[in-house]
């Protein structure tokens, strides 16, 4: 396991993404647990106003962005500052990325449906740091023999194919199948065959003058969203609370 670790994490230099990473998950968790006790009205915790507006968590999480992601840079990767920069950067993002729907909609829709948006970037965003980190990479590693080498090329290259499937799988309107597909290859190839969800870039391009095609993608997202619709919104709402159509968070 050491070896391991030295091999894969400390050589290649990854380590401030494993504490980036971290730190945004548990950034993301905790940021959730303040809001429902602000929500429910109970703990210590409040919402926090300048000058009479509210001043959402995305304001200092873009601060400590900023701080991070340039800190991070002028630290050159390695050493303790480059972990510290690190954690402030992936609490930056966690905070920010926890309110994405408001950057999206440029609307305060965090209890809302539109606010699940913001779930569904963290998840992706913490896939998609998972890949990068437990990639196999060459790069930074240093006395690679030939058969190491090509099973790190092997898996660079199914990881850069699973990604071409998993960005048609995003253009066809599965954002959670495209997430699960980041992390399980076969996901994202059943995604970009099949399909188009109705309304998605892929549907508008390519169903357009194909209006049978079109028919049967809508039957299949009906028939979809009634098998899996009820599991999907509790999941949700055990992650991103329960939605309602007004309120601040």
């Amino acid at each position: 396991m050491e070896y391991w670790w030295e091999r894969n994490i400390v050589e290649p230099g990854k380590l401030p993404l494993l504490l980036a990473l971290t730190a945004f998950i548990c950034t993301f968790l905790v940021t959730r647990a303040v809001t429902r006790l602000i929500r429910a009205g109970r703990g210590p915790f409040h919402d926090v106003s300048a000058g009479g507006a509210h001043v959402h968590h995305a304001v200092p999480g873009v601060v400590l962005m900023t701080v991070g992601g340039f800190g991070g840079l002028a630290a050159g990767g390695r050493g303790w500052a480059a972990g510290a920069t690190a954690v402030v950067f992936g609490i930056g993002t966690g905070l920010v990325l926890d309110e994405f729907a408001l950057i999206l909609y440029l609307h305060d829709v965090y209890w809302s449906d539109q606010g699940r948006r913001s779930v569904e970037a963290v998840v992706l965003t913490a896939a998609l740091a998972t890949m990068l980190l437990t990639g196999f990479t060459p790069l930074g590693v240093d006395d690679v023999g030939p058969e190491e080498r090509l099973t790190r090329g092997s898996a660079i290259a199914t990881v850069l194919i699973n990604l071409v499937f998993v960005l048609i799988t995003l253009v066809k309107g599965k954002i959670r199948l495209a997430v699960v597909g980041v992390l399980v290859p076969l996901a994202a190839l059943t995604g970009a065959l099949r399909l188009a969800r109705p309304g998605s870039l892929w549907a508008r391009r390519c169903y357009g003058r194909l209006p049978r095609t079109a028919a049967r993608a809508e039957r299949r997202a009906r028939a979809h969203d009634a098998r899996w619709g009820r599991v999907r919104r509790w999941v949700q709402q055990v992650v991103g609370g329960i939605p309602r159509t007004t309120g601040k968070e």
